[in-house]
C-alpha cells in the first residue's frame, strides 16, 4: 500500500554526537530518493552541523547555539508547518520540543531496558539486532522508506580537502605513499586502546615505509602528543588540528583508519575509508558497530563485557583487559586484511 506524500516536509531532531548525527544520513538518503520534491529539515548542535552542511539530500540545517533556550527553538519550529516531525534524540530536551511543537512526531526504539539487562545483569533480551541507521528508520514509518544497506555519507567541502592536501605536503607526507590514520582518542578513558599498544602499532607501520598520521579533536593532543613524541619521519599529529570538515577529508585521503568506539570511526566509513575497529565495553547490541561492509572489528568474548553503554573513567573491575588483551599484533593483521 503506496501513501502518496506528493513532497513531505520534514523535520529531523538530533542534536549529538558525531557518529549518531552521521547515521541518521542514510535515512535522510532514502527519504530524499523516494521523494525527490520533499523538504528534509535537520535540528542539530552548532559544533555538529559541519557533518550534514554539504549534504545533498537536505533542504536546510537549524544549527542550535549551546545557550539558545528551547523556548526560542520551538517558536521556530512551529513556524516549518512540518507534515513529518521526527524525534531521532528521544532524550529529555527532544521531548521537551515534542510537547512545545504540536504535530505529527514519532521516534524510534532505543532499547533502554535491554541496554540495561545487558550491562548490569549480563541477560541478552535483545530482540532487535538492526544498527541504529536502521532504527531511525521506525521513525519514518509513515514515509514508508527502507534502508538501502549503503553507508552513512559525509560530503566534504572543495575548501576542506584542499586546506588538507596543502598540510599534508608541507608535513612532508607524499601523495603516493599509503597513508593510515589512527585516532587513539576516546571520550572516556575505557574505550581508550593502551598507549604501549599503539606505540607499537605505530612503530611496526613506520618501520615499513607507511605514514601515519594521528587524528581527532583539541580534547586528544596530549594522547597524539605523547605518540608522536620523538618525531619518527612519516608520523605526524593532527589533533586538533582541523574541524569536523577538514579531518573528514583527512580520513578520505587514508587507506585506512584504526580507531576505538568514536565519532571519528563513524566519520571514517562515511567518507568510504575502511575501518578496524576497536570495541571493549561496548557491544554490537547497542547498534554502533561500524555501517559498513569495508570495516573490520575487533573483540574480546569477555564475560564482563559490556560494562557501560558509553564507556567510563575506569574498568570496573581493575583489569580493563577487554581492550588490554587487544594486542598490537592482531590488531596489525585486521589492518593487514582491509588493506588487501
Amino acid at each position: 500500500m503506496h501513501h502518496s506524500f506528493p513532497s513531505p516536509n520534514v523535520l529531523a531532531v538530533r542534536f549529538s554526537s558525531i557518529g549518531d548525527v552521521l547515521l541518521t544520513t542514510p535515512l535522510f538518503r532514502a527519504i530524499r530518493l523516494r521523494y525527490p520534491d520533499s523538504r528534509i529539515t535537520v535540528l542539530t548542535k552548532q559544533e555538529h552541523a559541519p557533518l550534514l552542511s554539504h549534504n545533498p539530500h537536505l533542504s536546510r540545517i537549524i544549527a542550535i547555539e549551546p545557550d539558545r533556550p528551547t523556548t526560542s527553538v520551538a517558536s521556530e519550529l512551529r513556524a516549518g508547518r512540518y507534515s513529518h516531525l521526527l524525534d531521532l534524540h528521544d532524550s529529555l530536551r527532544s521531548r521537551v520540543l515534542r510537547v512545545l511543537v504540536p504535530g505529527n512526531w514519532s521516534s524510534y526504539p532505543k532499547h533502554r531496558i535491554e541496554r540495561a539487562a545487558l550491562i548490569h545483569a549480563k541477560k541478552n533480551w535483545y530482540r532487535d539486532w538492526r544498527p541504529v541507521a536502521e532504527r531511525y528508520f521506525m521513525a519514518a514509518r509513515r514515509l514508508e522508506v527502507a534502508p538501502d544497506g549503503r553507508p552513512p555519507e559525509f560530503f566534504l567541502a572543495a575548501e576542506a580537502k584542499a586546506e588538507v592536501d596543502q598540510w599534508l605536503a608541507a608535513s612532508g607526507i607524499a601523495q603516493a605513499r599509503p597513508l593510515i590514520a589512527v585516532a587513539p582518542g576516546a571520550a572516556h578513558a575505557t574505550k581508550r586502546w593502551p598507549l604501549h599498544h599503539w606505540h607499537s602499532l605505530i612503530g611496526q607501520l613506520v618501520r615499513q615505509g607507511r605514514d601515519v598520521v594521528v587524528v581527532g579533536g583539541v580534547a586528544d593532543q596530549a594522547i597524539a602528543a605523547a605518540l608522536t613524541a620523538n618525531k619518527p619521519t612519516g608520523l605526524i599529529s593532527a589533533a586538533g588540528r582541523f574541524g569536523l570538515q577538514g579531518t573528514g577529508a583527512l580520513l578520505q585521503r587514508a587507506v585506512a583508519l584504526v580507531s576505538g568506539d568514536t565519532g571519528v570511526m563513524h566519520m571514517a566509513t562515511a567518507v568510504g575509508t575502511p575501518v578496524v575497529a576497536l570495541f571493549g565495553p561496548t557491544v554490537r547490541e547497542f547498534g554502533f558497530f561500524p555501517y559498513t561492509l569495508a570495516a573490520r572489528v575487533v573483540e574480546l568474548d569477555l564475560s564482563c563485557r559490556p560494562c557501560s553503554s558509553k564507556g567510563g573513567p575506569r574498568c570496573p573491575l581493575g583489569h580493563h583487559r577487554c581492550l588490554g588483551d587487544i594486542g598490537p599484533e592482531l590488531v596489525y593483521s585486521a589492518l593487514s586484511e582491509s588493506l588487501s
